[in-house]
């Protein structure tokens, strides 16, 4: 199998997508690990089996309408499937297989059917101390944007998903890209206040622009930065309601045609304003779970551009 991820918004061709089908009971306040799912499941809002099914056979369906090659995960029963971004990533035609967090080391597994048809030598599992999920790598051009706690209490955030030490081991392995870590705001009961990976809160669309939800950054610098590179006007600043319910997670099938969820208007019409195609799906019963459309996906071919 050929794969190449240059950037988030060239032309898709193969993507694996995350499994809805068994996802098991409900968890308890304890078992959850993003602030999101913590809220849902104290909210009593925690979405069912068949709510989850039918948003993403719907996601699907949009894929498959542009002759994108969908592939699924092998089924494990009762066990969360739907978030295949934070399982791995691809970055040029290299996939690097996530060190994710011990309670879902399951769902590894069920991504060997697909990885057996990839040379070894383009598959990288990371060492046991670096820790990076795809959420919160994000690739633009020449850079490689990285999400990521670099505090002293890094192991007691549930949300604190990537570590310094996956700066340096993407530095070893892509030595020509500009690898730029941003510290991201977190906690892990108020969704409204954290931010689980980078793309909860920065995402580029099209070729020269991005959506931006500048709090969401630990340093405020970082967001600036961010705006200084696409520029101002190229640059959709989300506020806090849009955060929370994930606008910024949205998830590009080329630099003209974007997928967003059915709520998110202002954005869509943004979108559209300057020449977008956006496909709407309601997906917002998914992001009770604390995620969105990227996160459902794990894009395995784009075109090189």
């Amino acid at each position: 199998m050929d794969i190449y991820v240059g950037n988030e918004t060239s032309r898709l061709r193969a993507v694996i997508l995350g499994k809805p089908e068994s996802n098991g009971p409900t968890p308890t306040l304890e078992e959850t690990y993003d602030s999101k799912s913590y809220e849902s499941v104290k909210n009593g809002v925690y979405p069912t089996q068949e709510a989850i099914t039918a948003e993403m056979n719907a996601f699907e369906k949009i894929l498959r309408k542009y002759d994108v090659d969908v592939l699924r995960p092998r089924l494990v029963k009762n066990c969360n499937q739907i978030f295949s971004r934070d399982v791995g990533f691809v970055i040029e035609d290299k996939i690097v297989v996530s060190n994710v967090i011990p309670d879902r080391q399951d769902e590894i597994d069920a991504y060997e059917p697909i990885y057996s048809h990839i040379h070894y030598k383009q598959i990288y599992n990371l060492p046991e101390s670096v820790h990076v999920e795809g959420g919160d790598v994000i690739l633009y051009k020449d850079y490689i944007f990285l999400g990521q706690y670099a505090f002293a209490d890094y192991s007691q955030i549930k949300t604190a998903r990537t570590n310094t030490l996956a700066v340096d081991y993407l530095k070893m392995i892509f030595p020509e890209k500009k690898i730029i870590p941003l510290n991201l705001r977190k906690n892990d009961t108020d969704p409204r206040d954290g931010i689980l990976h980078l793309d909860c809160t920065f995402m580029p669309v099209g070729r020269d622009k991005a959506i931006i939800y500048k709090p969401g950054f630990m340093n405020p610098r970082d967001a600036n930065h961010l705006v200084d590179l696409f520029g101002k006007e190229n640059v959709f600043e989300l506020t806090q309601e849009e955060m929370y319910w994930m606008n910024s997670n949205i998830f590009s099938i080329s630099p003209t045609v974007v997928v967003v969820e059915e709520h998110f208007t202002r954005l869509k019409a943004w979108l559209e304003s300057w020449g977008a195609t956006v496909e709407t799906v309601p997906y917002r019963e998914i992001s009770k779970m604390g995620g969105l459309l990227r996160c459902s996906t794990l894009p395995l071919r784009r075109d090189k551009e």
